[in-house]
């Protein structure tokens, strides 16, 4: 193993190969950066992690009310799920995600946040789909069937037209967004993260369903291309009645 490169874990998935490593870029410092691949694709850096964060601020920024009931889709690293667990009003968060062996990272503590999203009573994973549990008639609880939540917090894809998995097209619709919203309560948040900019037809097919729906840039400073780089979170609210 070098000590400027280690591959930590890699196992099959139904998507492919999901690999976690850890490096150091002496330029960039002396700290580790964790990386998450499928197959050739990489789908999540501890360098950039101010659009997963921005996710959860914005989103719950947006949310009135105390002992808020929270969904984050997509686990990734785990720093939607930690900024999440950084507001006091947060009663109980459910982290959902597709592929057992990112749960396992964290449960097994591999990753940096596992310990801090094990050791708090409020987190809990779910191993499943987002996306079919999102159109289901139970939601996102196998415990709790049918129980709604305050804020639905999505990062899985890379924007409603880049996809990780070509099926997960069905969800960015007012059909499937619609059956989504059932699992909001009245006045409720869905924010998702995009790598792209704001996509006014994906913001158009919000308004359908939601109101108050907006875009947030959210820039940072990208080391590797010496310019800045920028995420979108986008933000709806369901109608109170």
């Amino acid at each position: 193993m070098s000590l400027l490169f280690e591959q930590i874990d890699s196992q099959p998935s139904p998507l492919g190969d999901i690999t976690l490593r850890r490096r150091r870029i002496p330029a960039l410092g002396d700290r580790d950066i964790y990386e998450v691949k499928l197959g050739e694709e990489f789908l999540m850096s501890s360098m950039f992690v101010d659009g997963e964060v921005a996710l959860a601020d914005l989103g719950l920024d947006a949310v009135e009310g105390e002992q808020l009931q929270v969904v984050v889709g997509g686990l990734g690293l785990g720093y939607t799920a930690e900024a999440v667990l950084k507001h006091d009003r947060i009663s109980g968060l459910l982290v959902v995600d597709a592929l057992d062996t990112v749960i396992h990272w964290h449960q097994q503590e591999k990753v940096p946040l596992g310990k801090v999203l094990n050791e708090d009573p409020r987190c809990r994973y779910v191993l499943g789909s987002f996306f079919d549990m999102a159109v289901s008639d139970t939601g996102f609880d196998p415990q709790a069937p049918g129980r709604v939540f305050d804020a639905i917090l999505l990062d899985i894809d890379h924007s409603p037209r880049a996809l990780l998995n070509e099926s997960n097209a069905s969800f960015y619709n007012a059909d499937s967004l619609g059956r989504m919203a059932v699992h909001l309560r009245p006045g409720g948040v869905f924010a998702m993260w995009s790598n792209e900019p704001p996509d006014e037809a994906f913001m158009e097919t919000l308004r359908e369903l939601f109101t108050d729906v907006d875009a947030k840039v959210v820039s940072f400073y990208n080391p590797f291309q010496n310019r800045e780089s920028s995420n979108t979170v986008f933000l709806a609210r369901k109608p109170l009645s």
